[in-house]
């Protein structure tokens, strides 16, 4: 029984969101007859389209926002010091034999 009772609730979902989507649609092509809706619909592909190009741009943020973490776990890693460097040795002066 209850297969049933959760496939019918299913059904009348599909079916609530099919006839809102109708509704939307069939509004979008009304707002087109009312003055000033033709601006608003190229308005809103105008929108749509610079919104998927900011979508691009982030995307390609992303990959970069990968790399400099990358980096930075590689330079704060561990760091090697230097060898220490043995002072050069001083070269005996010679003498001048006297004269």
């Amino acid at each position: 029984m209850r297969g049933t009772i959760a496939g019918m609730a299913k059904t009348q979902q599909k079916d609530i969101l099919s006839r809102v989507q109708d509704i939307g649609a069939e509004a979008l092509h009304k707002l087109q007859d009312v003055p000033g809706g033709s601006k608003l619909m190229e308005m809103a592909n105008e929108t749509r389209s610079r919104l998927d190009d900011v979508q691009k741009k982030l995307r390609g943020l992303e990959a970069l926002e990968q790399r400099v973490a990358k980096i930075e776990k590689q330079l704060a890693g561990p760091v090697k010091k230097p060898a220490a460097r043995k002072p050069a040795a001083k070269k005996p002066v010679a003498k001048k034999p006297p004269a």
